[in-house]
């Protein structure tokens, strides 16, 4: 094959994987492209981009192999450093100079994986506002659907000794003694913000306990609500586009109206509304945009077609979903089994709920004092309000109605209550 046919048929590929796929790869070097594209072609016996576009096209399972081989992914500190430097000096100025002296902000890392972007974070913030200041201001969430990845980026420690060869496409940042997992850490925040070990670094212990870690399903799971800055990086191209477009109306949802988004180097959004806006496309950097309509979390599933009544039931539970999650009066959900399945934001901020609190048996949080036992409340199969009931907090009392809603299926099976609480009508005119 000449030259000019093969790099016309690279650039198609590349076009395919960008369009259709969401990985762009146009902003890496070709040289680089083509040694890795070459590599994985060997492997399957395909001399051609044009035949191996048509190989990824009707074998769904080379796409991964096709990312861990070709994109040679991995995680480190300050991945892509120009990006991180623009994030510092560009977008985290945008977001303290959009708040109030002392008012809170909140991030959220989806994927953080072993841990390296999270603290990345923690360290351009604390650089930002100060110590101090980003111990009492910032909340860090850093989710991952892998226990053990969470486990990991948990104990905050990585190896100073050599853990493996990169080449030189992989691009190491800075200056510091390179292919060991703190390659990107310059030796300034190094000796600021880790204790050094005999062969090992562990991350600041305080500002450590600013992040919030959790097992999150991007897919699956509710987002985290009113975020600041949500950092996905190198995660989204693992996904199909249908599933794609389901985590972006949930990103959207997730960030405040002032909030931006933080996408990796090949990651692109592939969206036909102007859900986000493109504040750096060079460094995947978007501000939140238009506003969602109700059915922009029906997205096409290639393996199922919905019938409309499906469409008109997933919208009824988009809704009060929504609802529940805006609601100002504070309210959790606790099943029949007295778990504390969902809490909305206004509950989350007032009780101190963290995402591990989700999931974990009622009557182990603080939170349950307030109205003992569950089943009591079971046996009578209408809402029950306790008037006056105290919670004592470290600068205050306050005191609440606490409404318990019994929910039934249509069936009339029991499945729990809702739990909503407001201020105390009696104490408010005394």
């Amino acid at each position: 094959m000449d030259l000019p046919q093969a790099n016309q048929e690279l650039e198609s590929l590349l076009n395919y994987l960008k369009n259709s796929r969401g990985c762009d790869l146009t902003g890496y070097k070709r040289s680089s492209l083509l040694r890795r594209f070459r590599f994985r072609m060997q492997q399957i016996n395909i001399n051609s981009y044009q035949e191996y576009l048509k190989y990824l096209q009707n074998n769904s399972e080379e796409w991964l192999t096709l990312l861990n081989t070709v994109l040679i992914n991995y995680t480190g500190f300050f991945r892509d450093r120009s990006s991180w430097d623009y994030l510092a000096k560009e977008i985290i100025p945008k977001i303290i100079a959009s708040k109030q002296k002392n008012e809170s902000i909140r991030v959220w890392v989806a994927g953080c994986a072993s841990g390296e972007e999270v603290y990345s974070l923690v360290m351009l913030w604390a650089e930002a506002l100060g110590i101090e200041s980003c111990l009492e201001r910032v909340q860090f969430y850093a989710t991952d659907i892998d226990e053990e990845a969470i486990k990991e980026a948990r104990q905050a420690t990585y190896q100073s000794n050599p853990v493996r060869e990169l080449s030189p496409d992989d691009d190491p940042t800075l200056d510091i003694v390179p292919h060991t997992e703190l390659t990107g850490i310059s030796p300034y925040l190094l000796n600021k913000y880790f204790q050094h070990h005999k062969d090992s670094y562990t991350f600041d212990p305080q500002l450590r306990r600013t992040i919030i870690f959790a097992r999150h399903d991007l897919v699956k799971n509710a987002p985290i609500s009113k975020i600041d800055l949500l950092v996905c990086r190198n995660v989204l191209i693992y996904f199909t586009p249908e599933y794609q477009a389901t985590i972006f109306v949930r990103f959207h949802f997730a960030l405040k109206d002032t909030g931006f988004l933080f996408l990796g180097k090949a990651e692109s959004i592939i969206n036909n509304r102007a859900i986000f806006t493109p504040i750096s496309l060079k460094h995947r950097i978007y501000a939140k945009g238009l506003d969602l309509d109700l059915n922009d979390h029906l997205l096409i599933n290639p393996k199922t077609h919905f019938k409309r009544s499906n469409e008109r039931q997933d919208s009824k539970n988009f809704f009060w979903q929504t609802a529940f999650e805006i609601n100002p009066l504070p309210q959790i959900a606790v099943n029949l089994h007295n778990y504390l399945i969902d809490a909305n934001e206004a509950a989350h901020l007032l009780f101190g709920l963290k995402l591990d609190d989700l999931n974990r048996p009622f009557n182990q949080l603080e939170l349950s004092k307030l109205v003992g036992e569950m089943k009591t409340f079971y046996e009578n199969p209408h809402q029950v309000t306790l008037t006056d009931v105290e919670w004592h907090t470290a600068t205050d009392t306050k005191y609440f109605d606490i409404s318990i809603v019994p929910v039934y299926d249509k069936k009339k099976t029991l499945l729990g209550a809702i739990l909503t609480f407001s201020d105390s009508v009696y104490k408010l005119h005394n």
